[in-house]
C-alpha cells in the first residue's frame, strides 16, 4: 500500500541511477529560477548567465508594482498615474547545484541600487522534457 519504497522495490536502472534514487528520496534536483528585473538589464543579465554556463532562458514582458506603487508621468501637460510599470520576467530552468550561482549573477548584473530593481524566486521543477528529441529531465537542461 504507501509507505516508502524498500531497496528491493526499485529497479536496477533505479538504484544505478543518481537522479532517481534521489528523486524517490524527496530530491529536487532541478530549479526553475525566476527574476523580475528592469528591462534596460536584460543584456546585462544575459551576458552574466553565459558566463556561468546558463545557455538558455525565457524572457516576458510583464506589467506589476512592489513598494514603489507605480508613479505619476506628465504627457502632453496632464498628469498620468502609472500604476503598473514595465518589467521582463527571465525564468532558467537549471540543475539544482548552480540554482544559488545563478541567483548570484542576476543580482550582481540586474542591481542598480534603486528602488524597483525587482525580485528572484527560486522553486522546484519536477520534470522537463525536450519536444524535439524526448530527452527528459536534467537531459533536456
Amino acid at each position: 500500500m504507501g509507505g516508502a519504497r524498500s531497496r528491493s522495490d526499485f529497479t536496477a536502472r533505479e538504484r544505478s541511477g543518481h537522479e532517481t534514487a534521489a528523486r524517490y528520496n524527496g530530491a529536487r534536483l532541478m530549479k526553475i529560477v525566476m527574476a523580475i528585473i528592469k528591462p534596460f538589464k536584460l543584456e546585462e543579465v544575459r551576458d552574466a548567465l553565459t558566463a556561468i554556463g546558463v545557455h538558455g532562458l525565457t524572457v516576458t514582458e510583464v506589467k506589476g508594482y512592489g513598494r514603489q506603487k507605480g508613479h505619476t508621468e506628465i504627457y502632453r501637460g496632464a498628469e498620468y498615474a502609472v500604476s503598473f510599470l514595465p518589467k521582463l520576467k527571465i525564468e532558467v530552468a537549471v540543475n539544482a547545484d548552480v540554482a544559488d550561482k545563478v541567483v548570484e549573477a542576476i543580482v550582481a548584473a540586474a542591481r542598480t541600487g534603486q528602488i524597483g530593481d525587482g525580485k528572484i524566486f527560486v522553486y522546484d521543477l519536477d520534470s522537463a522534457v525536450r519536444i524535439r528529441t524526448g530527452e527528459k529531465d536534467m537531459d533536456a537542461l
